[in-house]
C-alpha cells in the first residue's frame, strides 16, 4: 500500500475531499497540520488514515520529525503533498529529505516559484514574456523603465497571490516604493502588460499527459481586488480556448512537469504591445504548480461536471482515470466584500439565481483579502447570461 502524506490538509476547508479520493483509492493517508484533531471535520478525520499535529508548520524541525514517525510506522513515503503555493519549498525540502521521487525537490524551485526564473522555460516553449528588472537601485530601475515606459509592475520574485504587487505610474510612485519597500525582499519590475488573465487548469500524468483540462478567466485583477477592496470576480470558461490549451501544453512539457495539479496563468492581450503580440493573443504571466486556490477545484468540478479530485487522485494511485466529463457551464464566481453598500441583497441573489447557484457561503479570513468575504458559485449556459449577472451583482447604490 502506498503512503500519501498530505501537508495542512485542512485548508482550504475543500481539501479533505483529495484525501478522501486518496483513501478511497487505497492509499494511506497521512496528515500533518497545526489542527487540533478534534477539530477537524468529521469528513476530514474520515479521509485520514492517521494525523500528526505540529505547533507549526513553520517550524522545519517539528515537521520533519512527523514524516520521520510516519516513515518509521507505515515504511517508505511515495507521495507528499500540500496542494498549496505557500508550503510549496517546504514540501520540497520534505522530498528532498526523505528521496521522495514523485515531485520537485529542492534544484527545481529556482524555475516553478522563482518568477524570475520562470521566464526561460516559457520562451523556451515559445510564449513571449514581459521584459524585466530585478529591483536593484532607484537609478537601475528609471532605467529600465525608460526602456519599457510607465506603468510597471513590482512583487515579490518569490511571492505568493497579489501580496505586495503594486502597479507604478510614475517617478512618484517609484519613490514611495523605494522609501516604503521591505529591503529583505527581492523584486521583480516587470513591463506592464493590457491584458485579461486566463489560465490552464490541468491534471498531468507521469508522461507529461494531460488526465484534465480545463481554466479561468480573472475579470478584476487580483492586485486590483487586494489594493482597492473591490469584489472578486472570475469564472471557469465553459470551454478552453484552443490557444491556451497549446500554450499549456507546451509550458506542460518545458518544465517538465509529471504527475501534478497545475495552474498556469497567462494574459490576454487588449492592445497591441510591441515585443509581445497583438490584441487577442496570449502572453506568459506565471506557473503555480499546484491547484488553482480556494473553491476553484469545486467549479472545476462545476463547469465541467466532473470531480478534479477523483481524477487528482486516480492519476496518483493509478497514472489514468476513467472519469468522464459531462455537460460544460461558465461556472462564476462573485466574492461580495464586505463594506460595499450593493443593489442587490444576498437573499435577491438567492431568490433570482436559486436554480444555478452551486455554492452560497462565507469566505475563509485567510482568503478574504484576495477573494471577498462572502461567496457564490453560480452555472451559467451562455456567457451573456453571466455577464448580466456580474453587472447586476456588483452594482452599488
Amino acid at each position: 500500500m502506498k503512503n500519501f502524506v498530505f501537508i495542512s490538509p485542512n485548508f482550504p476547508t475543500n481539501y479533505w475531499m483529495f484525501c478522501r479520493e486518496l483513501k478511497n483509492n487505497g492509499l494511506n493517508v497521512l496528515g500533518i497540520g497545526e489542527c487540533p484533531y478534534d477539530e477537524l471535520t468529521q469528513e476530514l478525520r474520515d479521509s485520514l488514515n492517521e494525523y500528526y499535529k505540529v505547533n507549526s508548520l513553520e517550524n522545519e524541525d517539528e515537521v520533519f520529525r512527523a514524516v520521520a514517525f510516519f516513515s518509521f510506522k507505515y515504511g517508505k513515503i511515495d507521495w507528499l503533498e500540500s496542494n498549496n503555493e505557500y508550503w510549496l519549498e517546504n514540501d520540497a525540502n520534505l522530498r528532498t529529505e526523505f528521496n521522495i521521487t514523485s515531485g520537485f525537490k529542492n534544484e527545481d524551485m529556482a524555475r516553478i516559484k522563482y518568477k524570475s526564473g520562470m521566464k526561460a522555460y516559457y520562451e523556451k516553449a515559445g510564449i513571449p514574456v514581459a521584459r524585466y528588472h530585478m529591483v536593484d537601485t532607484l537609478e537601475g530601475c528609471k532605467k529600465f523603465i525608460k526602456e519599457v515606459g510607465y506603468p510597471v509592475i513590482t512583487k515579490p520574485d518569490n511571492g505568493v497571490g497579489a501580496s505586495l504587487t503594486y502597479r507604478i505610474e510614475n517617478d512618484a510612485e517609484l519613490d514611495v516604493f523605494f522609501s516604503e519597500k521591505d529591503d529583505s525582499i527581492q523584486f521583480i519590475m516587470e513591463e506592464y502588460i493590457f491584458g485579461e488573465i486566463c489560465s490552464y487548469d490541468a491534471i498531468i500524468n507521469s508522461k507529461g499527459e494531460p488526465l484534465f483540462e480545463s481554466g479561468n478567466v480573472t475579470v478584476l485583477a487580483l492586485v486590483d481586488v487586494v489594493n482597492n477592496a473591490t469584489d472578486s470576480i472570475y469564472y471557469i470558461q465553459k470551454n478552453l480556448p484552443e490557444d491556451v490549451k497549446k500554450y499549456g501544453r507546451a509550458a506542460v512539457k518545458s518544465f517538465e512537469v509529471k504527475s501534478r495539479f497545475v495552474h498556469f496563468e497567462f494574459f490576454r492581450l487588449q492592445k497591441d504591445q510591441k515585443g509581445l503580440g497583438k490584441k487577442g493573443e496570449v502572453v506568459a504571466l506565471e506557473v503555480n504548480m499546484r491547484p488553482s486556490g480556494g473553491n476553484t477545484p469545486d467549479m472545476l468540478n462545476f463547469a465541467n461536471s466532473t470531480n478534479v479530485y477523483k481524477i487528482f487522485a486516480d492519476m496518483i494511485a493509478f497514472d489514468k482515470t476513467e472519469i468522464e466529463e459531462g455537460e460544460h457551464y461558465y461556472c462564476a464566481f462573485i466574492g461580495l466584500r464586505d463594506g460595499l453598500d450593493h443593489v442587490m441583497s444576498r437573499d435577491e441573489i438567492r431568490a433570482k439565481y436559486a436554480d444555478s447557484i452551486k455554492m452560497d457561503c462565507p469566505v475563509s479570513d485567510a482568503l478574504s483579502g484576495a477573494m471577498g468575504n462572502y461567496m457564490f458559485l453560480i452555472n451559467f449556459s451562455e456567457k451573456e447570461d453571466m455577464d448580466a449577472f456580474y453587472k447586476e451583482v456588483t452594482a452599488l447604490k
